[in-house]
């Protein structure tokens, strides 16, 4: 089970003091967080990508670059990548340089984001975000297991004997997660592939993501992949703690109330009610945390949102010390009674190992 946390990169205004940091201090700040984030024992750390104000992570891979050179264990994760409106050749470029700068330690998630005006900047329709996601990651997983590749699709100039260079690390494409807060279609497309399935259930009620999760299981299998049980599995969520549960409720308050995606909607103890996110003890982060998998069966990664709403760097920094303390309950927890033939989260040293023993497997 791997554990971890993602960014979404916005430029939030402090409500407590009125103060907006700047967008070099905020990438610093993710950064530094990211760093923090390997200190602690996590093994993930996920930015996302956006091109519009108030969010500042427009080069996902430039920032990862960074961090690979800072760390030397940590997963380094996209928590989306376009792949409607970016070019499936320069994803399949850019990441397999992060592969080699890495040493393996990347992977990607793919995802049409929830941006409109951000198709038209890059030249596509909006009203075809499901085709561009379909057809663009099937050029995009040829592109990295093919050598040469011929290739005419409707979104994009064909390529004739085209060969997408660096080739991947040890011939081994990094793992694709495929996220999703609301589409049967791109389940649908992780099952088909065999890849991972990322639910970013941080919005709605979990009943809504227990019918992506189960449909993403069910057609997993019908692919041949393994068992619905075997699928591979992520999940979101948004914790902020304090020693004493009303301490966390009460200083989380104002930046729930004001922040841009949910602020002004539904109070606090609603959202708690209905979607993963924990605002108290690290007990009652422990306790509702372990919830997830009753509801959505093993799975191989859960990432934390820690650091949105304005909150300042040196209360995310207490955040991910006092996450750190939990862990260790945390991965107990989750590997107690898991059956065995439930896998874990690829890594690159697995993908690698699994492609030998398939290759040994037919020599035989």
């Amino acid at each position: 089970m791997q554990f971890g946390i993602f960014t979404v990169g916005d430029v939030t205004p402090d409500p407590t003091t009125g103060r907006t940091p700047t967008e070099h201090e905020r990438i610093t700040a993710m950064t530094t967080i990211a760093l923090k984030a390997e200190e602690i024992g996590l093994d993930v750390f996920a930015t996302g990508e956006h091109h519009n104000p108030p969010f500042v992570p427009s080069s996902p891979t430039t920032m990862l670059g960074w961090i690979a050179a800072r760390t030397e264990r940590l997963i380094l994760s996209t928590a989306t990548t376009l792949i409607t409106t970016n070019d499936p050749v320069k994803i399949a470029e850019d990441f397999a340089m992060l592969q080699h700068l890495s040493g393996g330690r990347v992977d990607v998630m793919m995802g049409r984001g929830n941006t409109g005006p951000v198709y038209p900047w890059f030249g596509q329709d909006i009203r075809q975000g499901i085709p561009l996601a379909i057809e663009n990651y099937a050029l995009l997983h040829r592109l990295w297991r093919e050598d040469v590749v011929d290739w005419e699709g409707r979104f994009r100039t064909p390529l004739q004997g085209f060969t997408a260079t660096p080739r991947p690390l040890d011939g081994v494409p990094p793992f694709v997660w495929h996220g999703s807060i609301r589409s049967p279609e791109i389940a649908e497309q992780a099952a088909y592939y065999g890849d991972g399935f990322f639910a970013n259930n941080i919005f709605w009620p979990k009943e809504h993501f227990q019918r992506l999760i189960s449909l993403y299981r069910e057609r997993y299998a019908h692919y041949g992949h393994g068992t619905p049980e075997q699928a591979v599995v992520g999940l979101g969520g948004q914790i902020f703690m304090r020693r004493r549960s009303q301490d966390a409720v009460r200083e989380f308050r104002p930046y729930f109330d004001n922040a841009p995606v949910y602020g002004h909607g539904p109070s606090l103890e609603q959202f708690m009610a209905e979607t993963p996110l924990t605002v108290g003890s690290p007990q009652e982060v422990i306790d509702k945390t372990l919830t997830f998998r009753e509801h959505f069966g093993d799975y191989q990664r859960q990432l934390f949102l820690v650091d949105h709403a304005g909150l300042p760097l040196s209360t995310v920094l207490e955040q991910l010390d006092m996450l750190g303390e939990i862990l260790p309950v945390l991965r107990a927890e989750f590997a107690r009674n898991r059956p065995a033939d439930v896998p874990d989260a690829p890594t690159h040293a697995s993908l690698v190992a699994r492609r030998a023993e398939q290759a040994a497997e037919a020599a035989r």
